[in-house]
């Protein structure tokens, strides 16, 4: 099944300069995602009776959240690609993922809305990682 973003990658009309365009969608596909997870997990701690105890959750989600986005941004970018600039985005992604997720997992038997939060960003860290293994 064909996604916008495949789509998108499809339609660009220079070579993307051997990147995987598999590895390049679903890492982009996985940082929308996991934007959106932060993003719907922030707002759903502060609707927590407890949102006191949720504040390092709330501000390791929103910080997920923009990064993710600005990984999604600059991955959908490929005029003067920079390879260092890619990486550089993907680390930092990984790095906001893990530490976003290992926060939702302490909350996760407590709040179903951290228990999905962290699997979203256990995904979108996967998929950084596969990617920045294809660029060498």
């Amino acid at each position: 099944m064909a996604t916008v973003v495949k789509d998108m990658l499809g339609t660009y009309p220079a070579d993307l300069g051997g990147v995987d365009r598999d590895a390049m969608t679903k890492c982009i596909e996985e940082c929308i995602a996991c934007a959106q997870a932060c993003t719907a997990c922030a707002d759903a701690c502060l609707s927590e009776g407890m949102v006191g105890d949720l504040t390092k959750c709330i501000r390791t989600d929103m910080d997920c959240a923009d990064i993710c986005t600005a990984t999604g941004a600059v991955l959908s970018r490929h005029t003067g690609y920079d390879a260092n600039i890619t990486r550089a985005m993907l680390q930092a992604c990984m790095t906001a993922c893990k530490a976003c997720a290992e926060e939702c997992e302490r909350h996760a038997d407590m709040h179903e809305h951290c228990r999905v939060c962290a699997e979203a960003c256990r995904r979108c860290e996967q998929a950084c990682n596969e990617l920045l293994a294809t660029l060498g």
